[in-house]
Parts: structure tokens; C-alpha cells; sequence
């Protein structure tokens, strides 16, 4: 049986942690975990089949840190895990190999400096070195960032037939790393066409269950948890893990009870935790969670349905009739499409349109430059706005989210060439209701145009709810019953159960008063059904009427709630602005105009790093340095931090934040006096045998952002190297940072050797896999839990104000 047959009929374990089962046969510190596969092949063996006799029957391969940034030679390494597992698995039926894919270690640009195509090739040749292997199933975990999970999945879907499994890494918060929920990450995994989607490694099961819970609430997939055994600690002088086996399979039954149906083990479990867990859930129903596959827009930080509230999409960033914004595309003057992005997100809509069709720009490079800036300055979802179906896939290849897609129509060119883009990137599609012969004069023909997209889209396995109709609005001002045929098309679709969208401002071009035609022209067609439309969010009358909606829609009419008095509309309205998952946030009183000017500080918060870095050179001219950087880039860092600290923004927002700053402390240094910066001077380094070194890259880009220096040793750094460092030059702080458990015995024995060469100089260390309690244990002085956590730390050490 195939496991594709096998997860719809039956529970399937996975197996437990590996690095940790080498560390108990002595693996040395520091020494990789696939390593053994050459060094200890014996080892890797018994694992595998001790964790086979505990009940796992899917072995994951001994690959989880192989990749061709770190081995030149990764292709042996992968052929010698997969034989290795298959020695394991001998001819035992139903035991399933799944080649283990983690993550390359590195942030993806425009926040990082790993681009996302070279993600995507870096997992691809993995893929396709295991391809004439024997393996069951891709297994792609431990993944932090929404946007690299993307790269791996493409590549995967790109390079293989196999089944392809999903796990992230979650926070206490169930959020990621970069700030994405179970339900985000579901929308995500769907339209890329993951088989299966969960969670992994974070910290223990217990921990876990919240985001069990969302994810069988979010998703019609099969679901996989594979937790730690708790978080390390220290006792008797050795790295353990709290969570007994039978504690551990006490929580694992909540997880089978609420519909999970493929689990098993990360960190710190062992054939025992596994064994416990098969004999706790074996016998529990697999459970029908009956959740409805449902058509979502996504960016990597919210997500939103067509089922309840209407959706407004953000018309802004498209240069007919906007001067300026032609200018800014022919100028390449991104950071006022930036900032018009922003004011956008400032008042109440859900997406944002992005089109830079124009002659003299480069479409297909432009577009696909807009959406990767533009979606790290905003939370919205964004609609890939082009005529161009080349420029339309190469912005849904970066695109970080489920982008709505605008547009294909009833010509038999564009229904070949966009909705094969639909079927592979995932998305939502405006439809547009007309042909190679044009736009239908009556409505009936707009309908007619709309059943055979729905017919073609079948065709590809696009479901209906994956397609947003237009009926497409034509000016009254040369045809003033044209808005009697769009709302016609509108009514007829919506009562055929599917969804709508319009573009409201092209019923009054060329008319006085647009703005009082549009409103009265967007009621109508939202008391019809209108499921989302295209417009002005700088429109308070457009707004207003879609809290009306959300308001008769809930509650049978407005002329209803004012009859039942003030107490009951006062409370309506109050529910209706609470709706965020349905996509309706800041409503009624809140819409506001657009940010007028723009501070320094403004400018560092929102992240727009070339106008923080202009407006610090222009303050330069007539204040001190010291007070700009007191005044206005401190305290715009702190007010990020604090939001950062409140989950109120993520990491993307921190980062972007962070190199603004940057910008401005640059333009502010040709004007600083020598020797009035205080910075200090920090040292930092992934330990030995550890590749990954997000976390401590981010910490140096919030350091820097905030006038430290930084001397950054890199990854996989030995003891040794860093006790050079440290004797060529005077640090104030050193930095350590892991994310692997198997390289827990190499961080200790880094402080080590640093607290007995240098006991002058102060330790902080970080990373997934330690705690308070853990960094104290291995002689660390300080645990800095995140980039603003770190800072803090810095600037008390320098200051001299620690405890």
C-alpha cells in the first residue's frame, strides 16, 4: 500500500530524534549528525531499527543538516542515509522511508541574503539526488519561515512525484519565527499541494496541542506532529529531556482525539516515547474532522475567505490616471510604491492590488521586484495585477502568501497559459467575463462567459471556490444603463454559489461627483452578493458600505437593527469591526486618510530604509547627530522592539526596521565626532557542526541597527577560532547561537573554553533549542531569547547595568 493510500485509512507514526540517539553511542561534540552515516553506519542502522520494533513506520533518513551550501558531496551523503534506512527497513511491508529535508540555515532576501530561486535549487538538488532512490515520501520540518517552506515545496513539486509532508517550527505563541499562524501556513501548504501538513520540534507536546487544534480546524490534509521531549536540561553534568515516554503519549492521544492522524517524535524522543505513543493512540478512531476545502488569500501574516465579510483590495499601486506613480516606476523610485503600499495597509482592506504595466518598464522584472519589497513592508495579502502571463508567474514564484491572481478570461489563450499557473502556485483567480469577441452586451452573455471558465478550470483541478468572477464594469458615462448589466451578472453569479469581484471606480470614469457614484454603485452590487471588489481605500463612503454589509449580512437589514435601538447597532457594529479572520479589520470610525509626511522615526518604524537614510543626511545639516540618533532612532527602534515583544509585528517588520535604522545611523556617521559614539564591541558565531544561523544573523542586523559593532565569525565556528578572535581583539560581548540538539555539547564547550581563556568577557547565547535555565547551566551569563532581547543585553553589558 502507498502511503498517499495508507494516511486516508489508517494512523502512522513517525520515528524519534536521531542526532540525540547519536549523541547516547558518542557522537562527539561538534561532530555533525550525518556524519555517522559514514563514521558510525552501525549506529544510524540501530536507530532506525529500534525506533521500526517501537511501531514507527516512517523512518526518517539521516539527512536533516545535508545540503549543497554545507557538502560538496551531499549527493553521497543522501544515498548513503537512504540505503542506511532501507538496510533498516529489509522487507518488512508498510515501513515507509522519507528522505528528511530541513532548512538551509540562511534568511531569504530581500530580509536575508539567500535569493529565493537559489533556496529553491539548493532543496531541488537534494530532490533530485535521492530521485532514483528508493524513498517513500519527502519530508520537509523544522521549517521557521514561510518563504523558505515555499522555496523547499516548490522545489519538491517541481523535481518529484513523490508525497510531500510539511512540518513548521511554532512558538509558544503558535506563530513561527517570521510570524505566520497554523491558519496562515495551511492556505500556504494547500496551494503549493502539500500531502501533508503540521508541526514539529518547538517544544514539548503539551505546547504543541493549540496548534494541533487550529491546524485540524484549518485544514481538510492529514495532519503530522512530531514534538521534542520538553526543552533540554542539565543535570548531573549531561543534556536530558523532562517529558517521559508516558507523559509524552498522554498528550499524543489529545493530539489522535482531535483528529490527528500522523505523529511521532522530534529532540530528545527515543524508541520509548514512540513505543508509548503507538500503544496510547493505536486504538482511537481516525477521526473525520469535516473540514470543508475553503478558497484562501494569504500573506505570510493573515489570511482571509470569501464566505463572510467582502473583501476590499487596495487600488493604489496601478498607474492609470496616477502621475506620480508612472513617474515613481519609470524612476525606479520603489520607496514611494513602498510607502504607498503602507498608507494603504493603514486604512481597512485585505489585499493590495500590484500592477506596473507601463511602456518603458520592464514588467516581468518589475513585478516580480514589487511583490518580494512590497510583502515585507505589509501584512495584506497582495493580487498580482498583469495582462502578462510571464510577468503574472514570475511574481507568483516569490510571492510569500496565497496571492489573489487578477486575471484570466474566457479566450482559449488566456485560459491555457494563466490557469496552468493557477493550478501550480495555488491562489485565488478573478475571472473575467468576457472573450476573444469582447465584452457581452447583456448579462446573460457575462454568465455564460463565466460557466465555460469554470468548465476549463475543472479541467486543471481548480476548484470553483479558487475563482473570483468579474463582470466587469463599464463607464455610465457613455452607457448610462452599463451598471444595470454588471449588477444583473453579479446578482446571477451570486446565486449560483460563486464568488464576485469589480472594480468600482471604472463605473463613473470620465463623470463629475466619482466618488458619490462609486459608493452608491458599490451598495448596490454588495446588497447583490458582491464578494470583493478593487477600490479607493482612502474612500470613507467606500468603506462605510462595507460595514453596512457586514452588518444587514449578519443581522437581516440595517432598517432592522436602528428599529431595535441604539444598544443593539452600537453592539453590531462593534462585532461587525471585530471580524478579522473574514477579512474585515479596522472598520467604520477607524478609516482613515493616508499618513501625511513622514518622520524619521516614521520612516524607521515602517522600514523604509532609503527615505530613513535620506531624512537622517537632511536632519544632519541642522542638528546634532547624537540628538537624532537619541531622538528619533532609538526610540523609533524601541517602539519597534516593544511591538516585537507584544507579537503586535514579526520578524520581517523587525528586520526591515532594523536596516532602516542602519541606513540613518550611515548617513549620520560622516557628522558624528570622533569618539562621541558609545557603541560597544560584541563577537558572534554559530558553534561547531551547526549551519543555521538565522537567529544569530538577525541578531547582528538589530545590533548593528542600534550603533554596536559587530565582528561576525559566521557558522560552524570552532572553539578555537573564536578564542583567536578574542585574543587578537578586545570584545565586550561574545554571542553563541545553536539550533540543532546535537550541537548542544559544542556550545558547551565553547563557553568553556572562553570563560577559562577570557573570564573578563561576558557570554550570551541563543537558539531553538535552549532556555533560561539551560544557557546558566553551561556557564552562559546571559540568554537572549530573541533579537530584542539581545540588544537589551548589549547595551546593559556596555553600560555596565547587568545583574
Amino acid at each position: 500500500m502507498n502511503i498517499r493510500e495508507a494516511m486516508r485509512t489508517r494512523r502512522l507514526y513517525f520515528d524519534g530524534g536521531m542526532g540525540t540517539e547519536l549523541i547516547k553511542r558518542g557522537l562527539k561534540a561538534g561532530e555533525c549528525s550525518e556524519s555517522a552515516n559514514f563514521r558510525h553506519p552501525d549506529w544510524v542502522v540501530d536507530i532506525h531499527k529500534a525506533y521500526i520494533a517501537a511501531g514507527a513506520n516512517i523512518i526518517k533518513t539521516n539527512t536533516f543538516g545535508v545540503n549543497s551550501l554545507k557538502y560538496e558531496n551531499y549527493g553521497e551523503y543522501i544515498e548513503r542515509a537512504v540505503l542506511l534506512a532501507m538496510d533498516a527497513v529489509g522487507n518488512r511491508e508498510n515501513v515507509y522511508v522519507a528522505l528528511d529535508i530541513g532548512p538551509t540555515g540562511r534568511m531569504l532576501s530581500p530580509l536575508g541574503d539567500l535569493d529565493f530561486e537559489d533556496a529553491v535549487e539548493i532543496f531541488a538538488k537534494n530532490i533530485r539526488a535521492a530521485k532514483d532512490l528508493p524513498v517513500d515520501l519527502i519530508l520537509i520540518e523544522t521549517m521557521n519561515d514561510s518563504y523558505e517552506t515555499k522555496a523547499a515545496l516548490l522545489a519538491a513539486k517541481e523535481n518529484s512525484d513523490l508525497p510531500v509532508f510539511v512540518t513548521n517550527v511554532y512558538d509558544n505563541t503558535a506563530r513561527t519565527i517570521t510570524g505566520s499562524t497554523p491558519e496562515v501556513m495551511a492556505a500556504i501548504l494547500e496551494a503549493l499541494g502539500a500531502d501533508a501538513i503540521g508541526a514539529n520540534c518547538s517544544f514539548g507536546p503539551r505546547d504543541m496541542v493549540t496548534v494541533a487544534k487550529r491546524l485540524a480546524e484549518a485544514t481538510h490534509l492529514p495532519i503530522v506532529i512530531n514534538p521534542n521531549a520538553g526543552l533540554p536540561e542539565r543535570q548531573g553534568g549531561e543534556t536530558v529531556f523532562a517529558e517521559d515516554p508516558r507523559s509524552f503519549a498522554t498528550v499524543m492521544a489529545e493530539m489522535a482525539d482531535l483528529g490527528v492522524n500522523i505523529l511521532g517524535g522530534c529532540c530528545g524522543t527515543t524508541p520509548a516515547h514512540i513505543n508509548a505513543t503507538v500503544a496510547f493512540t493505536r486504538h482511537i478512531p481516525i477521526k473525520d474532522r469535516g473540514v470543508m476545502k475553503r478558497a484562501k488569500i494569504a500573506s505570510s501574516h493573515r489570511c482571509y475567505t470569501f464566505d463572510d465579510a467582502p473583501l476590499a483590495i487596495g487600488e493604489r499601486i496601478n498607474p492609470t490616471g496616477k502621475p506620480k506613480l508612472k513617474e515613481a516606476l519609470l524612476s525606479s523610485n520603489n520607496s514611494y510604491i513602498l510607502s504607498e503600499a503602507i498608507k494603504q495597509e493603514e486604512c481597512p482592506i485585505c489585499a493590495i492590488d500590484v500592477n506596473c504595466g507601463l511602456p518603458g518598464v520592464n514588467e516581468i522584472e518589475k513585478m516580480k521586484e514589487l511583490v518580494s519589497e512590497i510583502q515585507t513592508v505589509i501584512s495584506s495579502p497582495i493580487q498580482i495585477d498583469s495582462g502578462n502571463p510571464e510577468a503574472i508567474e514570475a511574481a507568483l514564484r516569490v510571492a510569500n502568501g496565497v496571492p489573489l491572481i487578477n486575471s484570466v478570461n474566457g479566450s482559449e489563450k488566456s485560459l491555457s497559459t494563466i490557469l496552468p499557473l493557477v493550478k501550480k502556485y495555488g491562489g485565488v483567480c478573478v475571472a473575467l467575463t468576457m472573450d476573444e469577441s469582447g465584452i457581452p452586451v447583456d448579462a446573460e452573455g457575462r454568465v455564460a462567459i463565466a460557466l465555460r471558465i469554470l468548465r476549463r478550470a475543472a479541467e486543471y483541478g481548480i476548484e470553483p471556490d479558487r475563482l473570483l468572477f468579474d463582470p466587469l464594469c463599464l463607464s455610465i458615462s457613455t452607457d448610462r444603463s452599463a451598471y444595470k448589466t454588471t449588477l444583473s451578472a453579479v446578482r446571477f453569479l451570486s446565486r449560483m454559489g460563486l464568488h464576485t469581484t469589480l472594480g468600482v471606480s471604472n463605473v463613473s470614469f470620465g463623470m463629475p461627483n466619482r466618488e458619490r457614484i462609486n459608493a452608491a454603485f458599490f451598495r448596490m452590487a454588495l446588497a447583490l452578493g458582491l464578494s470583493a471588489a478593487i477600490i479607493n481605500p482612502y474612500s470613507v463612503e467606500m468603506m462605510d458600505g462595507i460595514l453596512d454589509c457586514v452588518l444587514a449580512r449578519a443581522h437581516g437589514s440595517m432598517a432592522q437593527l436602528y428599529r431595535d435601538g441604539e444598544g443593539k447597532l452600537l453592539a453590531a457594529i462593534a462585532e461587525a469591526e471585530d471580524i478579522s479572520q473574514s477579512g474585515v479589520e479596522k472598520l467604520g470610525s477607524s478609516v482613515k486618510k493616508p499618513t501625511q509626511g513622514k518622520s524619521l522615526k516614521y520612516a524607521i518604524v515602517k522600514g523604509l530604509a532609503k527615505e530613513a537614510g535620506a531624512i537622517a543626511a537632511d536632519m544632519a545639516v541642522s542638528l546634532s547627530p547624537m540628538d537624532i540618533i537619541n531622538g528619533e532612532i532609538i526610540p523609533a527602534l524601541d517602539t519597534v522592539g516593544d511591538g516585537y515583544d507584544k507579537k503586535e509585528i514579526y520578524l520581517p517588520a523587525l528586520l526591515m526596521s532594523a536596516e532602516a535604522a542602519t541606513q540613518a545611523f550611515d548617513a549620520l556617521r560622516p557628522f558624528i565626532p570622533k569618539g562621541e559614539a558609545k557603541g560597544g564591541k560584541i563577537l558572534l558565531a554559530t558553534v561547531k557542526g551547526d549551519i543555521h544561523d538565522i537567529g544569530k544573523n538577525i541578531v547582528r542586523v538589530v545590533l548593528e541597527s542600534r550603533g554596536f559593532e559587530v565582528r561576525d565569525l559566521g557558522r560552524d565556528v570552532s572553539p578555537s577560532a573564536i578564542l583567536a578572535e578574542l585574543g587578537e581583539d578586545k570584545y565586550d560581548l561574545v554571542g553563541l547561537s545553536a539550533l540543532m540538539t546535537t550541537t548542544l555539547p559544542a556550545m558547551e564547550e565553547t563557553v568553556k573554553a572562553v570563560r577559562e581563556k577570557f573570564p573578563e568577557v561576558k557570554i550570551m547565547v541563543g537558539g531553538a533549542v535552549l532556555n533560561e535555565e539551560y544557557a546558566r547551566s553551561i556557564g552562559a551569563d546571559f540568554y537572549g531569547a530573541d533579537a530584542p532581547s539581545a540588544a537589551r543585553i548589549a547595551a546593559a553589558v556596555i553600560a555596565g547595568k547587568y545583574d
